[in-house]
């Protein structure tokens, strides 16, 4: 993936979701964290006024749940982790998107099929 990718936001909408959810599967972590995984993944930078809220919503539907740790020499801060709920939902999601991205894959890739030739 180049890094200097910008994809357009009604993508990362759309992905968004889910991509937090997979990364959540990996066990309790905090905002900063997840945004950095996002970032390393090739989504680019996922900022906080967008990504908060995510997490906020996530929480509302009963997928996250969030606690408080203290920190090591530095402030506390917030750990979200998926709630059994939340794990079902994960893998709900990461399924229905493998076959949506199938979807539109068959639609696009004869165009970059033809690029390539």
């Amino acid at each position: 993936m180049e890094s200097d990718t910008t994809w357009p936001s009604e993508w990362l909408r759309g992905v968004l979701g889910v991509c937090v959810l997979r990364i959540l599967m990996d066990g309790p972590t905090y905002g900063y964290e997840i945004s950095t995984r996002l970032e390393a993944s090739g989504l680019g930078a996922v900022k906080g006024g967008t990504l908060y809220p995510l997490l906020g919503r996530l929480e509302e539907a009963g997928w996250v749940e969030v606690e408080w740790r203290p920190g090591e020499g530095g402030p506390g801060r917030k750990y979200y982790a998926l709630t059994d709920d939340g794990r079902a939902e994960a893998t709900t999601q990461a399924t229905r998107w493998a076959r949506f991205s199938d979807t539109i894959r068959s639609l696009t890739d004869p165009l970059v099929n033809t690029r390539k030739a």
